[in-house]
């Protein structure tokens, strides 16, 4: 009976497939980073509906993704719930606050703060379209992992991405690359030939040595090299940031990836021919010692974990195409590390060195204990109002509507490799410090007016390429977020858009000082 039912059900008409679910809440904040994290437990402390969307299914951005040494430049200008974060991390190995910790650790920490507002993390939940009303967003359209939609309202949003995918879709302006600097009157910003994380003079950039007509060895860009500060769409290299461990316990050996190519590695090869390190350490990479026998291994020399010239394509890439490139990343970095340990041509002690480390059991077990989270240095970036640059750093331009200070270095990491005078070079690497704490505009954070008024962007935000290398840190992009949380929640009090809420009042509730005093003989840069 119940399948002649169902036969004339269909055949009735009747049988309609389900329409997509729409959500509602008052605050959407798409993308669970640091930023996201604090934005949702933020808005849900105010006692306002979040729904918080995440395109993959790692929780925390690169605060959990192996970013356990963090770069603060002073952590005074470090608030609100972004210090929380640092104090609870810190509890967690018996101190006031720790800036060190391992990644498991802060994604439990993560998760608490979420708990304790009730928000759910809605995994693999990617914005397909922005549909618009005049200058608002009404509504989008998120594809979900098994290829069903659901449609999400809120009278605010937020873009808590590396990427900017919402706000690109919301048709707000952004850039990708490098300005000119004579776009805003820099001087770091643009191709840039320095002397940081060089190679040494005298590397051979031919696949034979000596021979042009042989070709490029891998990584080699064929592009000349354009005058210092003239700009281009190059974006500074991405990598992972590594947790490895040398506890024989917890150690699982690093062995030769299915995908290992050695011929990527010629160039380490030629860099240790002509100077050959005493360790691995600052020579080529970056060890930073975390709790429990394990790391934070960081891009350190001419040729490390920095995928010099794979990321140019990312920022505005669709998602498989992103996928392509992390899994590059991916590759490139797990046969990096095995080639040092392993190529009988890299030096003995450098190899036994290596073979001291491995990957731990007990961080990223659902990801063969790698890190999922590929270090998107930047992507997009808005251009609104106000645009963030190496005059504001340098304390030149200073912004009276404060969201919160920034104090690290500007700091780029190279951009591309190519052939200088028969050498191989890299290009883009900028470190330029000595300069405190400063302030980041409200007005970098939220688009023009006529483009958008109840969106936010505490991380793509409004800033020269330099600019963001200083601004670009995790701790940064958890203050800013707290301030977009608050605007959010004025906004909808007020029924205002997001450009008229009082900073006065939001600063006050995130413990934002104006100005900000430092305590006496407090770490500058």
């Amino acid at each position: 009976m119940a399948r002649w039912l169902l036969f004339w059900v269909v055949i009735s008409g009747c049988w309609r497939v389900t329409p997509a679910q729409t959500l509602e809440a008052d605050v959407c904040i798409y993308g669970a980073t640091s930023a996201g994290v604090i934005a949702a437990y933020t808005v849900a402390r105010e006692g306002r509906k979040v729904i918080l969307l995440e395109p993959g299914t790692h929780l925390g951005g690169m605060s959990s993704g192996g970013l356990g040494q963090t770069d603060i430049g002073n952590k005074h200008a470090i608030t609100g719930y972004a210090r929380e974060f640092y104090k609870r991390v810190g509890a967690h190995y018996g101190k006031a606050e720790s800036w060190t910790f391992e990644p498991h650790v802060a994604s439990q920490v993560f998760r608490s703060f979420l708990q304790e507002v009730k928000v759910e993390v809605r995994y693999n939940s990617r914005v397909a379209s922005v549909q618009k009303k005049g200058d608002q967003i009404s509504t989008l359209s998120v594809v979900l992992a098994d290829g069903s939609s659901q449609t999400i309202r809120a009278k605010i949003f937020l873009d808590c991405t590396y990427e900017g995918d919402l706000m690109a879709m919301a048709g707000v302006t952004f850039t990708v690359g490098r300005e000119s600097n004579a776009q805003y009157q820099e001087t770091y910003n643009g191709v840039q030939l320095r002397d940081k994380h060089q190679f040494p003079d005298g590397v051979d950039p031919w696949r034979t040595p000596g021979d042009p007509a042989s070709g490029l060895l891998w990584g080699i860009s064929p592009q000349p090299l354009l005058p210092d500060g003239t700009g281009d769409a190059s974006v500074q290299a991405y990598n992972f940031r590594l947790c490895l461990t040398d506890d024989p316990a917890n150690r699982i050996p690093i062995t030769r990836p299915a995908d290992y190519d050695s011929t990527r590695y010629e160039l380490l090869l030629r860099q240790l021919a002509v100077y050959t390190p005493d360790s691995l350490n600052w020579q080529l990479m970056h060890i930073a010692r975390m709790p429990n026998h394990k790391t934070d291994i960081n891009n350190c020399g001419g040729f490390s974990s920095d995928m010099i010239g794979a990321s140019h394509l990312y920022a505005t890439a669709d998602w498989p195409t992103r996928q392509q490139i992390v899994a590059e990343h991916r590759a490139y970095t797990r046969g990096w590390l095995y080639f040092i340990g392993h190529d009988k041509r890299v030096p003995a002690h450098l190899r036994a060195e290596m073979l001291q480390w491995g990957y731990p059991r007990d961080e990223y077990e659902a990801c063969e204990n790698f890190t999922p989270q590929l270090y998107v240095r930047e992507a997009r970036r808005m251009v609104s109002d106000v645009v963030m640059t190496q005059h504001h750093c340098q304390g030149k331009i200073v912004a009276d509507d404060v969201a919160g200070y920034a104090a690290y270095t500007m700091d780029s990491h190279n951009c591309r490799r190519v052939v200088v005078n028969g050498m191989v070079k890299n290009e883009g690497d900028v470190q330029i410090g000595g300069f405190g704490p400063y302030p980041i505009s409200y007005r970098a954070i939220v688009p023009a007016r006529q483009q958008c008024t109840n969106l936010l962007v505490p991380v793509c935000l409004s800033a020269s390429h330099i600019a963001y290398g200083s601004i670009r840190m995790e701790p940064v992009f958890m203050v800013l977020a707290q301030t977009a949380g608050l605007a959010s929640v004025q906004a909808i009090e007020k029924s205002i858009p997001i450009q008229q809420v009082n900073l006065a009042d939001i600063r006050a509730k995130a413990g934002i000082p104006v100005p900000l005093k430092l305590p006496p003989n407090s770490q500058q840069e």
